[in-house]
Formats: structure tokens, C-alpha cells, sequence
């Protein structure tokens, strides 16, 4: 396990947590792309964009992502090249499982920004409504 790649995701989710617009964006690569799917073979891609834009209005709504990261469990890491990857499992609301899958990338010997978040969940119905209206009112 590479622990200064365990310990970059631990910023980040500590960054998530305190609701940290400034070094979420720092943290999430240019070219960062969330690909969720769920046990119905549903997919949805988000960008930095998608992700900062949520971040910034549930700030200004004065709520957050989440009360903890204490469910957080690190599984592997994984070097390839100049970059990593982090596998994930935690418990989301309700008590569902989800596995997540992180690659970073590595500059200069750092692990610098993230790159790509994989996503599996039980269930995008919630998600999927969401970007549906949020289509609808553009």
C-alpha cells in the first residue's frame, strides 16, 4: 500500500468534508472525469466542472457532502507510470455499499491532482433526477 497516496486521498476527502471550494479545485486535475455506474448497468460522467459547480452551491447553501470520513476504507493502491490508483469502499446513506476507484497523477515524485473517480453504486435514480431537472430549468 502506498501510504503517501492513501494520505493524498485523506486530503481530499478532508477537503470534501470541510467544504473547501479552493483546494478541491487544486486537487481535481483539468481533465478530471467522474464515471459512475450502478447494479442497473446505468452510467453517468461528471466533470470538474459538474463537481465544483455542487461543491460551490451546497456551500453557499450552507450544507455538506457528508459528517465523516471515518467510513473510509483504502483497499489497494496501485503505481503505473505517472500515475496511481486508490480502490475505495465506504458506506453511503442508508447503509449501501459503494466501491470507488481513484487515479492520480504523479509529477515531479508528488501525487499532484486527480484525474479520474470510478464509481460504483447501488442505485443513480436520485442522480439521475437531479441532472434531469437541472436540465429542464436551463
Amino acid at each position: 500500500m502506498d501510504e503517501t497516496l492513501v494520505e493524498r486521498m485523506r486530503a481530499y476527502l478532508a477537503a470534501g468534508l470541510a467544504m473547501d471550494v479552493d483546494a478541491l479545485d487544486a486537487l481535481y486535475d483539468s481533465e478530471f472525469e467522474n464515471v459512475r455506474v450502478d447494479e442497473a448497468g446505468r452510467s453517468v460522467v461528471l466533470t470538474k466542472a459538474d463537481f465544483m459547480a455542487r461543491f460551490r452551491s451546497l456551500r453557499e447553501q450552507g450544507m455538506r457532502v457528508g459528517d465523516s470520513i471515518d467510513d473510509a476504507r483504502f483497499v489497494a493502491t496501485n503505481r503505473h507510470g505517472d500515475q496511481g490508483t486508490v480502490i475505495m469502499y465506504r458506506t453511503e446513506g442508508g447503509g449501501a455499499p459503494a466501491r470507488y476507484s481513484y487515479v492520480w497523477r504523479r509529477e515531479a515524485g508528488q501525487w499532484t491532482t486527480l484525474l479520474r473517480e470510478f464509481t460504483f453504486e447501488r442505485d443513480l435514480s436520485g442522480l439521475l433526477r437531479m441532472m434531469a431537472d437541472a436540465a429542464a430549468r436551463a
